[in-house]
């Protein structure tokens, strides 16, 4: 066989199982609870700002 096949195939294997884990053992995501990216004139400040401000 081709080892660029077998690394290829090898690749695509281990990022699918890590993927399939990582989903079922990871909280669900809360999309209505998330603090927006960009709040550029919504009068609501942007959460998770740098990690060196102040709280």
């Amino acid at each position: 066989m081709n080892t660029t096949l077998i690394l290829r195939s090898a690749f695509w294997l281990l990022l699918l199982g890590f993927l399939a884990w990582d989903f079922q053992h990871s909280e669900p995501v809360d999309l209505r609870n998330e603090p927006p990216l960009i709040a550029a004139g919504s009068g609501q400040a942007a959460a998770g700002g740098h990690c060196s401000m102040p709280d």
